[in-house]
């Protein structure tokens, strides 16, 4: 997939890449991810620079401190806020543009990040959504209708369309709205939410989307990336460029018979099976024999109602244990076999 945004990059000879947060999807990514990342950056600033801000999945310390080495090969890495005048604002005079770069911001940490704006601490009391109003605005004052201007952040606007993969803990309980970005931006570039949208404003405010399916809530989802056209003093127009590399995820529900029959066409691709069947040995198995990629089977039988347990007191463990599956509507004679068998070799070891 990052490959095919590097060819996308190229054949539309982009003046600018914007990448919005996430870049991992763990604060302790490994080696393998990182060079996977690294070597897209440094091919993607071949074509032209790369600014990219830090999202809530990233490690802001660690992106700071390999920014450095990037920066000379034209990657511009912001992991945590910073003023307007050390960095919060790049200017690139030669294509006309100035970017304000907004880092993923928590509740958390936004006191100090408004700190560094210089703001008045004795406006510290505000709300999330105060707080980053006057963020953005620190680093969209100075812009001014002679350039392209963009803003670029990882956050959450309301009204945005969840796509599934995100983290709910970090979705909710704080937004703002789309009101705050201001009219003389020509684009705005966000990351956090996974689907591609976008959002109500004067202006081109958009996320971009994951550029992947990261779980079975986005089967849905068309993913791509954005190609943005902008002047100055007017809104850009944005044109969207479906990705088509990468494994799908694809989702199989119905009876074994159902499943087996659908299990064509689902060659690499990552599959979720729902099996509408009685729980019986061996099930799951049949599945991944047929469908060797089913990283999860789910049975969705309706089962009966267990009776109470004292039904099956005095009953002998067996015994007890087949009555319970059978209550439960999961009567297998395999699985009560393989109980007995356990159940034997756990006495024998306690001596029993």
């Amino acid at each position: 997939m990052l490959s095919e945004l590097v060819s996308l990059a190229e054949d539309n000879a982009v003046d600018l890449t914007l990448v919005a947060g996430d870049i991992f999807d763990s604060a302790s990514p490994g080696p393998a991810a990182e060079e996977i990342v690294w070597r897209t950056f440094l091919d993607l600033a071949e074509v032209g620079p790369v600014l990219v801000v830090a999202g809530n999945h990233d490690n802001p310390a660690r992106l700071d401190a390999v920014a450095p080495l990037l920066e000379r090969a034209g990657v511009t890495v912001v992991g945590t806020p910073r003023s307007p005048t050390d960095g919060g604002v790049v200017a690139l005079d030669d294509l006309g543009v100035k970017v304000g770069m907004l880092p993923f911001v928590s509740q958390r940490s936004i006191v100090k990040a408004e700190d560094i704006m210089n703001s008045d601490p004795d406006k510290h009391a505000g709300q999330y959504e105060e707080r980053m109003r006057r963020l953005i605005d620190a680093l969209t004052k100075d812009m001014t209708a002679d350039t392209v201007n963009v803003f670029t952040s990882h956050l959450t606007v309301y009204g945005g369309l969840a796509g599934g993969g995100e983290r709910t803990a970090h979705i909710f309980g704080y937004a703002i709205p789309a009101s705050l970005f201001p009219g003389h931006l020509s684009y705005v570039a966000l990351g956090h939410l996974h689907r591609q949208q976008k959002m109500p404003h004067a202006s081109a405010v958009w996320y971009s989307g994951s550029p992947i399916q990261l779980d079975f809530g986005e089967v849905a989802d068309q993913k791509g990336a954005l190609l943005v056209k902008a002047e100055p003093g007017s809104p850009a127009s944005v044109e969207e460029l479906p990705l088509r590399s990468g494994r799908r995820l694809i989702e199989i529900r119905g009876t074994l018979g159902q499943v087996l029959a659908n299990a064509e066409g689902t060659e690499d691709a990552y599959v979720k099976v729902i099996l509408q069947e009685d729980a019986r040995v061996g099930l799951a198995d049949e599945v991944r024999t047929a469908i060797p990629d089913a990283v999860e089977v789910i049975l969705d039988s309706p089962g009966r109602a267990v009776a109470p347990t004292e039904q099956r007191q005095g009953l002998e463990p067996t015994q007890a244990f087949a009555r319970y599956l059978t209550d439960s509507g999961n009567a297998d004679p395999g699985v009560e076999a393989l109980f007995a068998e356990l159940l034997d070799e756990a006495l024998s070891e306690s001596g029993q």
